[in-house]
């Protein structure tokens, strides 16, 4: 793309855009043009940001650094180079074993990866493939690792970046330097490129 299908705005445009940029600071370090993008339209950008946090709370087992891991695998299966980005570097920054970041994608049969992280991992891969490609073999192997609760908050996870992915893919979200650097240092050797996220 020649430039992004919507520009964002500026952090400091309003009292709310500079309220949500506050709260990415901490997550990811800087906020998200995506978000500056969804300011447009204050509401959209609000309800992301309340379901963002709803998802990626921590109830027990599910903890943060297997759902930016999750979140991973799902944007990677989506195609979403600016969201495999982002996710790379949440991962790193929630505690992310070194391992398992160098690893991710030989998840099946690295050992540093459990069972129980398979299950999840084939699951995402499955949830965010277009057509969905879960059937009865996914669902009981995560059905025999995870209770239901436990579930509902991986599948939140998945459908979570299943809406960043068509977003920053869509509107052609700039990637910011700082994921940029990440997405370099992690996944470069995989084959990821910033792609259509440069300008």
């Amino acid at each position: 793309m020649k430039r992004p299908l919507v520009y964002p705005l500026d952090r400091n445009a309003n009292e709310e855009a500079k309220e949500m940029a506050d709260f990415y600071e901490e997550t990811l370090g800087f906020t998200p043009n995506s978000l500056f993008t969804m300011m447009h339209r204050p509401r959209i950008a609000k309800a992301f940001l309340e379901m963002n946090q709803a998802v990626m709370e921590n109830k027990g087992r599910v903890n943060s650094s297997l759902k930016r891991l999750l979140a991973y695998l799902s944007s990677m299966t989506a195609g979403c180079r600016y969201c495999e980005a982002h996710t790379i570097r949440a991962a790193e920054r929630y505690g992310s074993e070194q391992d398992k970041l160098n690893h991710i994608w030989n998840y099946k049969t690295y050992p540093a990866f459990s069972d129980a992280e398979r299950a999840v991992f084939d699951f995402a891969i499955a949830a965010a493939q277009t057509p969905n490609g879960v059937d009865d073999i996914i669902a009981d192997n995560l059905r025999a690792y995870w209770d239901d609760g436990e579930i509902v908050e991986i599948l939140g996870v998945i459908a979570l970046f299943g809406y960043l992915n068509r977003w920053n893919d869509s509107m052609g979200t700039a990637l910011e330097k700082p994921a940029i650097k990440d997405g370099e240092k992690y996944l470069r050797q995989n084959g990821w490129n910033i792609g259509k996220h440069k300008y």
